[in-house]
């Protein structure tokens, strides 16, 4: 097999901004360099024999490569609910969105509790061959809100535990969750929702609830990590925290950044006032949010008209970003895009991924960052065309997504 050479290319990721070319060997970046200067002609000056690779050309205005993104928070559906998303469905939807590596949640039927249900996801994942799955595993057994005891059993291959899509209210069980994460090396993911105001203030679900798990994580030294964080309120407590040392991570969502209340769409936590949109932009500039997550949640359209929250995100959430924190605001560059969307969420998977740098897994896109497009449902690989962008006018599109120097989605063949 030929190595891969991506020649002419604008390579981006959290450290680098720079016009150049890449080489893949063996599944891993082996080189990467500033391009030569070009030659009275215009063409290339001589610097590798391109018969001797596999060759992406990356000319044109607006193309770039970049890391592969890290999704820390996504629902696959499987097992149980497979009529919504699937294993295999799910990691079609991934690469087409930029994504090669996926943390999923434990709301599965059976509820993910046990190493037997983490064990099948992962043989799932692995008969599906095109992303790297973690599984994460309930912070209460079966999401029954009444004990922790079988998080003692979970291995090392647990990167995190949530009750995502529920929360844990019993403030004891936060704490020893916490308490063990220290032991057992996970992240406890929180979704922050407080049921005693989930009927009729959503907003104070969400700022109690942070509010708590902020405290607890302080008291017991424990890791946490705060998922979809929709409120000033909320994300103003996590600086503080930060600023304090607290041993806190956060994500936001794309569609809490695209869009605010003015639109009615159920999502859980709900879009939010301007205002609160405008504060995720600060803290994202001003470096408090360590990763956008997608929080992609499939589901049939019964199940939608029924009133089930969520938005089926993973496909669109790059162009969502890109349009609204770079092309419409000029909030961030591209490098800290690519900061939170795959360099920060890798290291905390622990994945050796998330840059363009030699001796780094060769997980890329080769994006157009200047496109403009429509989002179509239709078009989706999902299962799930739960959005309210359907329409929408986007930049952006993902060309070619590459795990480990195989190219796993290529826009030409779709």
């Amino acid at each position: 097999m030929k190595d891969l050479l991506v020649k002419n290319v604008r390579i981006v990721d959290a450290q680098t901004d720079m016009i150049g070319q890449v080489i893949v060997r063996n599944g891993l970046f082996y080189d990467v360099r500033e391009a030569p200067p070009l030659a009275p002609s215009g063409v290339d000056a001589p610097e590798v024999n391109s018969d001797n690779f596999e060759v992406i050309n990356g000319s044109g205005a607006g193309i770039v490569i970049m890391p592969a993104f890290t999704d820390l928070h996504a629902h696959f559906r499987e097992p149980g609910y497979t009529y919504k998303e699937d294993i295999a469905s799910g990691s079609r939807a991934a690469v087409k969105g930029g994504y090669t590596t996926v943390v999923l949640m434990a709301n599965t039927k059976p509820v993910c509790s046990t190493m037997n249900t983490v064990n099948r996801v992962m043989e799932r994942a692995r008969e599906a061959r095109l992303i790297d799955i973690f599984q994460a595993v309930s912070i209460t057994n079966d999401m029954k809100g009444e004990n922790v005891f079988h998080l003692k059993f979970i291995n090392d291959s647990v990167k995190f535990v949530s009750d995502d899509g529920k929360g844990v209210m019993n403030d004891r069980l936060m704490e020893e969750a916490l308490t063990m994460s220290k032991v057992k090396n996970f992240i406890v993911m929180s979704h922050a929702e407080d049921h005693r105001y989930s009927n009729t203030d959503m907003r104070r679900a969400e700022n109690s609830m942070t509010k708590r798990d902020i405290e607890a994580c302080i008291k017991t030294g424990g890791r946490l990590h705060l998922a979809h964080v929709s409120t000033m309120e909320a994300m103003e407590m996590i600086v503080k925290a930060k600023t304090k040392g607290a041993n806190i991570t956060c994500e936001v969502t794309p569609h809490h950044l695209y869009t605010s209340d003015e639109i009615t769409y159920k999502v859980n936590p709900p879009f939010r006032n301007p205002e609160d949109v405008f504060y995720l932009l600060k803290a994202i500039k001003d470096g408090y949010v360590d990763a956008i997550a997608t929080d992609h949640a499939p589901h049939t359209k019964a199940d939608k008209a029924d009133g089930a929250p969520g938005i089926s995100g993973i496909e669109t959430a790059f162009q969502l970003c890109l349009t609204k924190l770079i092309k419409e605001y000029g909030v961030i560059s591209l490098k800290k895009l690519s900061e939170i969307m795959s360099y920060n969420p890798s290291k905390m998977v622990g994945v050796n991924k998330g840059l363009i740098k030699q001796g780094y897994e060769a997980d890329f896109i080769i994006a157009d960052v200047n496109r403009a497009t429509t989002i179509n449902v239709f078009k989706f690989a999902s299962k799930g065309t739960n959005t309210p962008f359907n329409g929408a006018n986007v930049f952006g599109k993902i060309l070619m997504t590459v795990k480990k120097g195989k190219v796993m989605y290529d826009e030409r063949n779709v």
